[in-house]
């Protein structure tokens, strides 16, 4: 009635974030109604939830992109090192030659150099290629071919020619150098057996699961998630889509495990690159020859860094940065909130719901905002935060190693400049040659990379 008095006003809706989407069997998108209970709050009041759907996380496929396969790679990085081995000799070994009164002839102090010193470093060198060919040299014929039988025969003699070149060089050297010279050359071994024990195959590791999941679990999970449990640079672990979130935890603690192994791999590898190419050779120099000291140790630090980027490069194609980054987008990330956040709705976390982002969490007497798309990661756990900080980007690691790789040219470059002896333009001109060759493939690699992942953002 007009002019008359208006009852009481309707109350005003409640608007909340949406609830957390709990997992429904494994499917890619679910759609759940939760209604109020103990695990939604908004101060001390209960809060009833709504009608929402999951968007399923939408994976971009990546092209196949040249690798180099085993062989080719081991011979590869051995031309690079008995490059790298020679440059490091001329550094050490060089004459004046070409004064008048110089009592070199030769570019090099030959009668210097332990021969059986080089010929013991080019055989440790041959370590990888040796055993890859050993490997995969006609090893797919089957047991009657009489090439099988012949290619076993070669490798044995191969094998036994190498120990005996091994034990040859080591008896002449015990003979005319210190004990402690040759304590030098078994640091490596040491070093060896510390971190894999007496097995000859160190790319073969047996993943152990996360500490956060037991053996039943992984036992359930088995047939959805198959966990790599042999470490391999040509056989890839991959992911496998899914909404359970202990599947995901599982899947995620397996690769941080098989990322682990391999990271070890190659610091490993590029530790003895550069010890017995740079460092051995410079302890066993004469106390009366002098040599640029600064120099030679710069160099152990070149082929250092250039053997851990081909190992990187090798050991982490793209294929499995990718295999990463899908599994970092489901494991998703928590961020923990200190204050601020008193009247938005909050809820207490549970390990077996998949959260979507923006959701704020109570766990273990702190809050957590999600930050993925999917967060089913604990929020506490730092293993979880550091596996998304690493592989949320797909691109991260590929754009470190062209940082690296950038910065080593630009400085080698600075030195060329600058240089002035015979044998530093002679080694940094090789050694930008080849890291001319190892850039040329990871911005080829960066650039296709690129292309693929902008259209998936566009999209």
């Amino acid at each position: 009635m007009p002019g008359g008095r208006r009852g009481p006003g309707r109350p005003p809706i409640s608007r909340t974030v949406p609830p957390p989407v709990q997992n429904l069997g494994g499917s890619q998108s679910a759609t759940l109604r939760q209604r109020s209970g103990p695990n939604m709050v908004i101060g001390n009041a209960p809060v009833t939830t709504t009608l929402i759907t999951i968007t399923p996380i939408k994976h971009q496929q990546i092209p196949d992109l040249p690798t180099d396969n085993n062989l080719f790679f081991e011979v590869t990085v051995f031309i690079y090192l008995v490059m790298a081995l020679f440059l490091q000799y001329i550094n050490i070994y060089r004459t004046v030659w070409w004064l008048p009164h110089s009592p070199a002839n030769t570019a090099l102090n030959f009668y210097l150099i332990d021969l059986h010193l080089v010929v013991f470093i080019v055989v440790i060198l041959t370590r990888r290629l040796v055993w890859k060919m050993v490997r995969e040299f006609y090893s797919s014929l089957e047991v009657k071919a009489v090439m099988f039988w012949v290619a076993q025969v070669f490798k044995c003699t191969v094998i036994m020619m190498l120990l005996a070149t091994l034990i040859w060089t080591l008896v002449n050297m015990f003979f005319n150098n210190s004990v402690l010279n040759l304590l030098f050359l078994a640091y490596p071994l040491v070093s060896y057996f510390l971190l894999y024990g007496s097995t000859l195959e160190p790319n073969k590791i047996i993943s152990q699961s996360s500490s956060n999941s037991d053996s039943k679990q992984t036992k359930e999970e088995g047939q959805q998630i198959k966990p790599l449990k042999e470490l391999s640079d040509v056989v890839l672990p991959y992911h496998k889509c899914t909404l359970s979130p202990d599947s995901i935890r599982i899947e995620a603690d397996y690769l941080r495990c098989d990322f682990n192994a391999r990271i070890k791999q190659i610091l490993f590898n590029s530790m003895v690159c550069a010890y017995y190419v740079g460092f051995v050779p410079v302890c066993f120099v004469q106390n009366t020859l002098y040599f640029d000291v600064w120099w030679s140790c710069q160099h152990i630090g070149f082929v250092w860094l250039n053997s851990f980027v081909m190992f990187t490069a090798h050991f982490m194609p793209s294929k499995y940065c990718d295999v990463l980054h899908r599994c970092a987008l489901h494991l998703g990330k928590w961020q923990k909130i200190d204050h601020g956040y008193s009247n938005t709705p909050q809820h207490v976390w549970s390990d077996m719901t998949v959260w979507p982002q923006g959701v704020l969490v109570r766990y273990n007497k702190g809050l957590y905002k999600a930050m993925g798309p999917q967060n089913v990661a604990y929020p506490a756990d730092s293993s979880h935060a550091r596996f998304y900080f690493m592989f949320h980007k797909p691109l991260r690691l590929l754009n470190w190693l062209i940082v690296l790789q950038f910065l080593l040219i630009f400085y080698q470059l600075y030195l060329l400049l600058r240089s002035t002896f015979w044998n530093h333009i002679i080694t940094l001109s090789l050694m930008l040659f080849s890291n001319y060759y190892i850039i040329f493939k990871l911005l080829r690699d960066r650039f296709v990379l690129s292309r693929v992942y902008s259209c998936k953002e566009e999209k």
